[in-house]
């Protein structure tokens, strides 16, 4: 499926986000497997069963298949990590967050792709699930790694975009029966 095709369903209404996919994701500064891992990422992330059956077959024609796996395994790793670390957060009783975590998350520290590559995913993702402490988390990894502003923020209009997108599609859905 293309770029092109997922854009055909968005509908009128919401031709904002159809013209945002086709910039943020047609027009994109960032690597080919910057991109489309942010892209797998943060369509599984975001439960968007038709941004992710369009967009998986570009993602695996442009990705390796370790950089595929690891774009899952980011927004699978990070599904745990942004409830627990969210609720950690959000908790008043801060003695939560001097408790051992005991959870495994080793894919973190051998993701099988670049590392940059994978705390983007992570920070991406981070963005959909609304998890601040994992967003400061990962942008600082990534900012310290050198990587520009504006790299961290065409991952977060990726995800902002994505999600939009697969909220629309799954409304339309719903309406449609």
């Amino acid at each position: 499926m293309s770029l092109d095709s997922l854009k055909s369903l968005v509908p009128d209404y919401a031709k904002d986000l159809k013209l945002n996919l086709g910039s943020v994701i047609g027009n994109s500064d960032l690597s080919a497997q910057q991109l489309w891992g942010t892209v797998l990422a943060t369509a599984i992330a975001a439960r968007a069963p038709i941004v992710v059956g369009q967009q998986a077959p570009e993602a695996r024609a442009d990705l390796s298949p370790e950089a595929y796996t690891a774009a899952k395994a980011a927004a699978a790793v990070m599904a745990m990590n942004n409830v627990f670390y969210r609720t950690r957060h959000l908790l008043s009783d801060h003695e939560y967050g001097t408790l051992r975590a005991g959870l495994r998350m080793n894919v973190i520290g051998n993701p099988g792709v670049d590392k940059v590559d994978f705390e983007l995913w992570s920070f991406a993702v981070s963005a959909i699930n609304g998890c601040g402490m994992c967003l400061d988390s990962h942008e600082q990894v990534l900012r310290k790694a050198g990587v520009d502003r504006e790299v961290v923020q065409e991952a977060f209009k990726i995800a902002s975009v994505i999600q939009a997108v697969g909220v629309t599609l799954d409304a339309e859905a719903v309406l449609a029966e």
